[in-house]
């Protein structure tokens, strides 16, 4: 039997909130991406510390400290990040967010393709500290003139940390381009996209586990990653101001949270506490303290994005996360599922007691291949779109699927049982000597006589 391979639901948020009822004309979007799903050859061991769940604490740790600045909503560009699914296996969750952008589907409400004007990657940001200070790169696709506002911003960030002597520099103009990133689905939508991607490694990758079971925490440093989510978070901030003279004071208070990192570390790349640890069970219950971020597989129809049933443990945890510090509203109404008013989310209903309603644009967004619809109770294969480089070459992911896997163990024998064994088999080879010797005298005995 074959399933149809669906991962887990990517997420969108943005900060502050979005107002849907506004009759403002939209701000540009800044827009910060990361990726959340790794593969190994054992599904239950893809952890991807380095690649790619640096990138996603750097991200989650980010929003933490931007959130904590008033006056976001004087910007002149709307911030906005997103986390996506799937991307191990042809990127379906960055295809799939563009394509429910051009369709205008309820998962993407209040936000526009055509009103993306920055996007910032965060790939593999976890080994930076090579020397005494981090360095991470910049790597852009064709003309750097495209990206240079996104590069002269981290610069700035990385010149306003001061002491702490985080690096930037852009890659290597020998590099063909982006490294295999979430970005190549925005520039083969639109080549004229304004994208980077920042990583820790210049003209050749670095991880040499990757997609590994290996690829673990001890792979990564967690001072490294609050480096990146620094420069992030800064950047993003530098990006929003636009031409406008930036608040250094405003932007010297951004500053993020290292024991945060090293909680998410904890969380979502080991199994001890897994996630079992506190921050994760103040939102979801989780199905197995030992987090895995396999994408998985679907076999039932998909249901709304509010609160899908597909939504797996990672996926439930950032939504809830993200939901939590991009509120623009302190503790309302408890709930355990929707709440009532427009806007709003409910954080933590999973958890004992129920959660609570926050105003909040975090949204779930469906994550699979865009050759495939769902369509009168069925999944339908659908033409490539020639238009489309990727979705050409989308060969529409499936794998088996079994109902049960069963093991057979064999316990050791004694080590007497083999003694026995063997001389058992030394005494039938001596009788069958014995017997043949004999038994060629007596025949030839017996064929004299006659």
């Amino acid at each position: 039997m074959l399933a149809l391979r669906w991962t887990q639901g990517s997420v969108w948020t943005s900060l502050p909130p979005l107002n849907n009822g506004s009759t403002e004309h939209p701000k540009p979007l800044i827009l910060a991406i990361a990726s959340q799903d790794s593969a190994s050859f054992f599904r239950d061991r893809s952890l991807g510390s380095d690649s790619p769940i640096s990138g996603l604490i750097a991200l989650l740790t980010a929003v933490d400290a931007l959130s904590h600045i008033h006056g976001l909503s004087k910007l002149k560009k709307q911030l906005v990040f997103a986390v996506f699914n799937g991307e191990a296996w042809g990127y379906l969750g960055s295809r799939k967010f563009l394509q429910e952008l051009d369709e205008g589907a309820a998962s993407v409400n209040g936000i526009s393709s055509l009103k993306i004007d920055q996007v910032l990657e965060i790939g593999s940001v976890g080994k930076a500290i090579l020397e005494e200070y981090p360095s991470f790169y910049v790597h852009a696709e064709g003309n750097p003139s495209a990206s240079k506002e996104i590069l002269d911003a981290l610069q700035s960030a990385s010149k306003s940390l001061g002491s702490d002597n985080v690096k930037v520099k852009q890659a290597a103009s020998s590099n063909p381009g982006v490294p295999p990133s979430s970005l190549m689905s925005f520039i083969r939508k639109n080549m004229s996209t304004s994208g980077v991607v920042l990583e820790d490694f210049d003209s050749h990758f670095s991880n040499r586990f990757y997609h590994s079971y290996l690829d673990n925490s001890v792979n990564i440093n967690s001072s490294s990653i609050a480096a990146a989510a620094a420069l992030v978070a800064r950047s993003m901030y530098i990006l929003a101001s636009d031409d406008s003279v930036v608040d250094l004071i405003t932007l010297n208070t951004i500053k993020v949270n290292v024991s945060l990192v090293e909680e998410l570390i904890g969380c979502l790349l080991t199994c001890n506490p897994g996630l079992s640890c506190g921050l994760v069970k103040r939102f979801i219950s989780p199905s197995n303290p030992c987090p895995s971020h396999y994408v998985g597989v679907f076999l039932d129809d998909p249901s709304g994005t509010q609160l899908p049933s597909y939504a797996d443990d990672t996926s439930r945890f950032v939504w809830n996360f993200l939901a939590d510090r991009t509120n623009s509203a302190g503790n309302k109404s408890s709930c355990t599922g929707k709440c009532g008013d427009e806007g709003e989310v409910c954080v933590g209903a999973e958890v004992e007691g129920g959660g609570r309603c926050v105003v909040s644009t975090t949204r779930y967004v469906p994550a699979y291949s865009t050759r495939v619809k769902f369509e009168d109770n069925a999944w339908h294969v659908l033409p490539a779109n020639s238009s489309d480089p990727m979705g050409a070459a989308d060969p529409v992911w499936t794998e088996s699927f079994w109902n049960t896997i069963g093991l057979r163990v064999y316990a050791v024998q004694d080590p007497a049982y083999d003694w026995l064994i063997l001389l058992a088999g030394l005494g039938i080879t001596a009788a069958s000597y014995c017997a043949v010797h004999f038994g060629r005298a007596y025949i030839s005995k017996v064929a004299k006589l006659d």
